[in-house]
């Protein structure tokens, strides 16, 4: 039986993660503009207001792909002066193998940063290699490896200069088409998170995720559960709580092809009735996405 090629590391555990955590726009007014030109360049530009703050941010971005090659050029320009370029060549040397470098510049602080990675992906194994060129330097490797559902995956960072293990995580799972279950080791093994999905039927998820910090001076264990309703094609509604009492409600609408709005609510459930509570407490926000 052919196996398939496991996540990466960045996406263990990606299905609670995405239900618990994403269609929440609860922290002010997003706006997001994406085109895609016949030569394949595609633009966008995104700006927030934050709720609290009444701040602006927002970045341009460009994106070449060129699929004969296997080529992919990123240019952006964020409104706190921040340039990111990400080249990005894949199945050119080998197959199955991505190489990456991204680099961030800030002229007016001459803060600079570069990440040259490397991913290699075959059928039961995914594995990556990054160095930080300015930061240490910083070289980290992951790999995930899986097999008839079950997941078992590491990360470690070391530091070339004072030649050290500065980072280590660990995770194992087991994925299914309609669930998954992962467990995490993070911060080197001092903080513990189970996380569990489970599409209940085409118009129906739900998951829960629960975290252990064993450096916590609170002490017990954050949970956190969820859940997703199709109303029809064109719109859904998402829902979580927390054991800290905070009530979490989204709403995303298609309103017609390649125009979406969303909107987020959040309510302290230990705080309705404080009138002095307001804002703090209490969060609403919505997000406009144009794609065409």
């Amino acid at each position: 039986m052919s196996q398939p090629v496991p996540p990466s590391w960045r996406d263990f555990g990606k299905s609670s993660s995405e239900l618990l955590l994403k269609d929440y726009p609860i922290s002010g007014i997003g706006l997001e503009v994406k085109t895609l030109t016949p030569s394949n360049v595609t633009f966008k530009v995104a700006g927030t207001r934050d709720g609290d703050s009444g701040a602006i941010a927002g970045d341009i971005e460009g994106k070449y792909v060129d699929f004969k090659n296997g080529l992919t050029f990123t240019q952006a320009w964020t409104t706190s002066n921040l340039l990111r370029t990400q080249l990005e060549l894949e199945n050119q040397i080998a197959k199955g193998l991505k190489l990456d470098l991204a680099t961030t510049l800030n002229p007016a602080k001459s803060q600079k940063a570069a990440i040259l990675s490397a991913v290699y992906k075959q059928p039961s194994l995914h594995t990556r290699a990054t160095i930080d060129v300015f930061k240490g330097p910083t070289f980290t490797a992951d790999t995930v490896i899986g097999r008839d559902g079950f997941l078992v995956g590491a990360e470690a960072s070391y530091d070339v200069t004072s030649g050290a293990i500065t980072r280590y995580n660990g995770a194992v799972g087991f994925s299914a088409p309609e669930y998954a279950i992962t467990l995490h080791g993070l911060g080197n093994l001092s903080t513990f998170a189970a996380s569990y999905y489970h599409k209940v039927s085409k118009d129906v998820e739900a998951g829960a995720k629960a975290v252990y910090d064993t450096k916590s001076t609170t002490g017990g264990v954050s949970l956190e559960v969820g859940a997703k309703t199709y109303l029809d094609n064109a719109a859904f509604v998402k829902a979580k709580i927390n054991n800290a009492g905070v009530l979490c409600l989204g709403y995303t609408q298609a309103l017609r092809p390649g125009v979406v709005a969303s909107f987020g609510l959040a309510l302290d459930s230990t705080k309705l009735n404080d009138p002095a509570a307001g804002q703090a407490a209490h969060k609403v926000g919505a997000k406009f996405t144009f794609n065409s």
